[in-house]
């Protein structure tokens, strides 16, 4: 790691007894090799989430421009999938 940059973080005492354990017990070779490891699930994540949301987003958008709907109330809306799930399963 020739260009690396040291920071300081604090954990509560229970984190800091889970990443104690992780580097005595052999799973890690230190506990920055842990935290990094955590650092590239954690962007991994949230560029799934931002994936995601952009998804809803972009269908939620459909559903707009897709104009009013035809039921009146959610009693319509009921039926109508209960008539659609009754159908499916024949």
């Amino acid at each position: 790691m020739a260009n690396v940059e040291k920071i300081s973080i604090a954990l509560t005492p229970e984190m800091a007894t889970i990443l104690r354990q992780c580097v005595e017990s052999g799973e890690y070779a230190s506990s920055s090799e842990l935290i990094r490891e955590a650092l590239r699930d954690w962007k991994t994540k949230r560029l799934l989430q931002q994936s995601e949301l952009q998804e809803l987003k972009s269908l939620w958008q459909t559903g707009i421009d897709s104009g009013s709907g035809t039921f009146t109330d959610m009693d319509a809306v009921k039926m109508e999938a209960r008539k659609r799930l009754a159908s499916s399963t024949k």
